[in-house]
Formats: structure tokens, C-alpha cells, sequence
């Protein structure tokens, strides 16, 4: 069976259909979500937003009015180490302060409907900082001479003419020269691939069999691959596929995991770590509604991905996976069935069967800027649960009314702070998408539990930027 939570940010309002206990929770910090709003990563890098730091000014046009506002480059901390440089690609939505990231593909933000999506790309690989020598870049744009931040704001708004379809300029003539240049010269150019990633990310099987295989991709020379602690309960070993145990495994090696003959139901996880350069182009997006980012630049940084292995004597087998599809505007759910019984569940109303040695993926519709949280339950005490936000398309895409208009009260996180941009405090300019106000909204969580039959639906609503 599969369970839907929706929960809301603007207003919350709830209706418990059941007799029971109901529990609620409160208000968090700025920026921050619900430790079970925060689900397992595909792989990839995970960070945590630093703020604003490189960067001049633009004016957007917009609905006949002019806006001052920040362009440049982000910087965000890698987990366990590395940092990253970032350009916004969500014009219109707010930043949050210390807000986590998290690399997606293209397919998972609102990347995946936008025909210029490479164009992007070819920006971030023919700029700054990929092309550092500065008197070059000027050359070449025929932008006069070029400092950090004018060509951090040159190429902000060239990229934002293409993620947003943004009438925007910049300040500096210099900075507008390489917009323009940018903009006129872009060419389409692949998405590039993960820094790290398992596929499928969930497998299953029968006890005495070798699980998988679980594939690995990454630009990483290699990966240290390490069994969950529930494994060595189970006497589950990580193996190639001669069923020799491994630790490492480079791009495209094969790990399946080893469940010894008459082990008991149960299921295992594995963690695969490198440290690596995160490609160029490569998307982050974050649970908290905060504006989608681009890589433009990486350290040496450390990228992880998981994977889980579920396996039992008999009847229903399940392995379960989730994948946000902005094409679609929903989540695809893949259940694979490996035992010799079907799984059934059900979806939004409507049940679905799985019969065994066979694979399906469903797409739960779920409505832009909506939470979403699914758990999946099957034989032996399988549950798996899947929670976010869908945040496929930017503001003015989706029709978005006064959320169309940046945010004119810049928090601290985006301000750029001791960074190396010019000063934020006088006049009309404004942080793109950054608010004082939304960081306390978004972090608005409120825990439900609920003894009985019976189902609760909290509605989630379009954010406007503070000063709306």
C-alpha cells in the first residue's frame, strides 16, 4: 500500500478523517525542514548553500516595472568536503539561508521542459570561472575589460535570458557586452553525466542468491563501496560478479550483494563514496523550495550514492525506487518484483500489480510546489518512503502572478556577506530570490500521527516573495 501526505508552507490547514490521536508539531528554524522531509539522494554531491558572493548588478523588466537586483555566483559547502560555485537557473523563487542541495539531473528540474537547457551549458563551459583569464574572455565578448564580478554578472544574466526567458540587462556595459555575446553565441551541448550514481538504486531476490548487479556510474577514478551495518547481521557480503568480495569499483563495475542460503527476510544497504570534481552543468535543487542552482565550478569534492538489496524465502519480493519526472509533473515509482508471488499496492486510489519476475513504474501526479510523501509497505515488513517537493518549473513559467517579482528583502545567506560582491544595502537592489521572510515559512514542519483508520491532506500553496 502507498500512503500521501501533503503538507503546506503558506497555510496549513488539516483534515483528520479518523478517530485517534493527533499530534501536532511546530514551527523550526529558518531554512530548516523535518528530519523525515528529507529523502534518501540518487547520488551525487550534497551541499549546503553559503550565499551570494561574486557578483554585480541587473535590472530585470518585468510587467512594466524595473528591478535592481544581484547576478553572479553562489558558493556552496560541500558535505564531508569539497565547495562549489553555482549560477541560478529559478529567476523568480527565493533563497534560503543554509539551505541543502542536492545534484539532480536535468529530468528533475525544470531543466527537463526547457528547450535551451544546453545553451546553459555551453554558457557555463565558455565563461567564468570555467574560463578564468579574464582579459581573454573580454576579448573574445568584445566587452572591454572584465573584473570577477561584472563577468559573474554577464554570464548570470545570459544564462537567466535562457532558464527563465528573463528581459534582464546588466549594470555594467562590460557585463551586458558578454551577456550578449553569450547569449548570441550559445549552441546546445548534452547534458552532462553524474558525479555518482547506482543503478538501479534497489534490487531484490531470494536468500542464496546474489542480489543485482547494481551499476556504477561516476567520473570518479574510483568509489569505496561499504556494506550497511545490517549487512554483517545478515552475513551479507558486496561481490563482483564471479562472487569475489570487494570494497572499490570503478565506472560501469557491477556489485551485487551475497545473501547466504537460509539467511532470514531481511534487506541491506551499501554506500558508495569518491571524491571527485562534480561536473560542470550538473543541477542542484533543494527540498526547501529554495531556487534551483547550475554547477559552474568544483573543488575536489565528496559525492556519495545508496542502494538497498531486499530479499525473502518466498512470496512477494519487492525493491522500490523513486525518481521525480518534470516531464510528466509527478514522481515515478518503479517497483521491481523478484519472488514468486505478485506484489500489489495501491497509488492515489487505484491499485496496481506487480506479478513476479516483472517491473513497472507508475507516475503519481503531483501538483507544482507541492510536498509529496509516499511509503511503500509490502510482505515481511518491507516499507520504503519517499517525501519532497516538486519543483519543476521557475515562477514565471507556471503563471505565477506577484510571484513573478524578486524578492526585494535579501537575507544574510545571500547578501554575499564578507564575499567578494559589491555592496547590497542602498537603493532598490535586491538579492534575487532571497527573503528574510520565506526561510521561516519553508521551515514550517508539523508532525502527524495518527492511531486509526483515516487519511490527512495539508495544502501546499504557491510562496510569494517577502514584500509582495
Amino acid at each position: 500500500m502507498i500512503s500521501v501526505r501533503r503538507r503546506g508552507t503558506a497555510r496549513l490547514a488539516a483534515v483528520v478523517l479518523a478517530s485517534g490521536l493527533v499530534a501536532a508539531g511546530a514551527i523550526a528554524t529558518a531554512g530548516t525542514a523535518a528530519a523525515d522531509d528529507v529523502p534518501p539522494g540518487q547520488g551525487g554531491a550534497t551541499a549546503t548553500l553559503s550565499g551570494l558572493k561574486t557578483f554585480d548588478k541587473a535590472v530585470i523588466h518585468d510587467n512594466g516595472k524595473d528591478q535592481q537586483v544581484g547576478a553572479g555566483l553562489f558558493e556552496m559547502s560541500v558535505d564531508n568536503g569539497g565547495s562549489i560555485q553555482t549560477y541560478c537557473i529559478d529567476l523568480h523563487n527565493p533563497t534560503q539561508s543554509k539551505a541543502k542541495y542536492e545534484e539532480k539531473s536535468w529530468a528533475e528540474t525544470s531543466l527537463a521542459n526547457n528547450p535551451d537547457a544546453g545553451k546553459i551549458n555551453w554558457i557555463l563551459q565558455n565563461s567564468y570561472p570555467q574560463v578564468n583569464d579574464l582579459d581573454a574572455l573580454a576579448k573574445t565578448a568584445d566587452a572591454g575589460a572584465l573584473t570577477e564580478k561584472t563577468a559573474a554578472a554577464g554570464t548570470q544574466v545570459a544564462i537567466w535570458r535562457f532558464s527563465d526567458n528573463a528581459k534582464v540587462d546588466a549594470v555594467d556595459p562590460q557585463a551586458e557586452k558578454l551577456a550578449d555575446y553569450l547569449e548570441k553565441s550559445a549552441q546546445n551541448v548534452g547534458e552532462p553525466k553524474a558525479s555518482l550514481s547506482l543503478d538501479p538504486p534497489a534490487v531484490s531476490g531470494k536468500a542464496g542468491q546474489r542480489l543485482g548487479p547494481v551499476t556504477v556510474h561516476t567520473n570518479a577514478d574510483s568509489v569505496t563501496l561499504t556494506p550497511g551495518t545490517e549487512a554483517a547481521g545478515s552475513g551479507v557480503k558486496l561481490v563482483d560478479g564471479s562472487g569475489k568480495t570487494i570494497t572499490s569499483a570503478a565506472d560501469g563495475g557491477e556489485v551485487y550483494f551475497d545473501v547466504p542460503d537460509g539467511a532470514a527476510d531481511g534487506s541491506a544497504t551499501l554506500t558508495a563514496q569518491a571524491s571527485t570534481k562534480v561536473p560542470v552543468g550538473r543541477a542542484f535543487s533543494s527540498a526547501t523550495k529554495s531556487q534551483t542552482q547550475i554547477l559552474a565550478g568544483s573543488s575536489e569534492s565528496t559525492v556519495s550514492a545508496t542502494a538497498s538489496a531486499n530479499w525473502a524465502k518466498q512470496g512477494a519480493v519487492p525493491a522500490v525506487s523513486a525518481e521525480k519526472n518534470c516531464a510528466k509533473g509527478g514522481v515515478d515509482i518503479t517497483a521491481t518484483n523478484k519472488g514468486d508471488e505478485a506484489f500489489g499496492f495501491e497509488l492515489l486510489g487505484q491499485k496496481y500489480t506487480v506479478e513476479a519476475g516483472q517491473s513497472k513504474t507508475v507516475t503519481a501526479p503531483v501538483k507544482e510546489d507541492e510536498s509529496y510523501k509516499f511509503t511503500i509497505t509490502g510482505p515481511n515488513g518491507f516499507e520504503k518512503t519517499f517525501s519532497g517537493v516538486l519543483d519543476c518549473k521557475t515562477s514565471s513559467s507556471s503563471g505565477g502572478g506577484s510571484g513573478d517579482t524578486p524578492s526585494s528583502q535579501p537575507s544574510p545567506a545571500s547578501a554575499g556577506g564578507s564575499g567578494t560582491g559589491g555592496d547590497t544595502t542602498g537603493g532598490d537592489l535586491a538579492e534575487t530570490g532571497s527573503s528574510s521572510n520565506t526561510p521561516v515559512i519553508a521551515g514550517i514542519a508539523v508532525a502527524l500521527v495518527v492511531v486509526g483508520g483515516g487519511a490527512v491532506f495539508l495544502v501546499r500553496r504557491k510562496k510569494a516573495p517577502a514584500g509582495e
